[in-house]
């Protein structure tokens, strides 16, 4: 996408999860994309203007990239919005449960942006490590799946991956996320499986393609109520239960 310019921008309703900023088809057009980049789970498309297209894909959206100039003639009604970029190439953006974002912010704004600048480390950077978890969980008294979902923790973990890098480093999800730290917020061994097991995940998850790619067989617990656990010489079956409102699959036996 780097190079492409913004011919057209087709919005087919006034808001996602959000209304759209005011006038942002026409600050959009004609603008070339400098830079794509990502922070945490939001996608970050810098312009040539200086502004910066931030977008998140909410639970059901995606993008579609066809080659042509024109929108497909028969349009999904969950295509919201449909760039058209130059050269030749149409990028529709489709949500069913419209919990996506798009915002157009100027590159003084960036900085200080309300949810961006308040994200924690990326999981896969040299910047996040077992200490940076430990003083993050530091006297927390929420759980430590949780804690995981908090993007102020760390950055762009979902409900998927925090289930399985907990079953990977063998820690329960209902157990306070304070018990991984020291009081003076020293990381304990679980916060060093903890961190390894997410990266690890998180690595294993883009070699594989994502979480919807062909192989779901490769989930350890998510989805799995029920099955045998897949620890070796664990004897246990996976369970599930709610927490926050989504969905948490683990093994009551090795998971500590």
């Amino acid at each position: 996408m780097q190079d492409a310019r913004f011919e057209r921008v087709l919005l087919r309703r006034p808001d996602l999860r959000t209304s759209f900023p005011r006038k942002f088809a026409a600050r959009l057009r004609t603008q070339t994309v400098v830079r794509v980049d990502r922070r945490g789970k939001y996608l970050l498309i810098e312009l040539s203007s200086g502004d910066t297209l931030v977008m998140h894909l909410g639970m059901s959206g995606s993008f579609n990239v066809e080659a042509g100039s024109s929108a497909r003639a028969e349009a999904d009604k969950h295509d919201h919005v449909v760039f058209e970029m130059s050269p030749s190439a149409t990028i529709t953006f489709n949500d069913p449960r419209r919990f996506g974002f798009m915002d157009l912010v100027t590159r003084k704004a960036m900085a200080g942006h309300a949810t961006l600048s308040k994200l924690g480390p990326e999981p896969l950077s040299p910047d996040f490590d077992a200490a940076v978890l430990a003083r993050a969980c530091k006297g927390k008294k929420t759980s430590l799946k949780v804690a995981l979902l908090d993007q102020r923790v760390v950055a762009g973990i979902g409900n998927i991956y925090a289930s399985e890098a907990l079953h990977r480093a063998g820690l329960s999800p209902r157990r306070k996320a304070s018990t991984i730290a020291t009081r003076g917020g020293a990381p304990l061994d679980s916060a060093v499986r903890l961190t390894a097991a997410i990266k690890a995940v998180l690595i294993d998850a883009i070699d594989c393609g994502g979480s919807y790619a062909a192989d779901g067989g490769r989930f350890r617990v998510y989805e799995r109520e029920g099955n045998h656990c897949l620890t070796k010489g664990c004897r246990g079956s996976i369970k599930r239960i709610t927490q926050i409102g989504r969905s948490t699959f683990f093994c009551p036996v090795c998971q500590k």
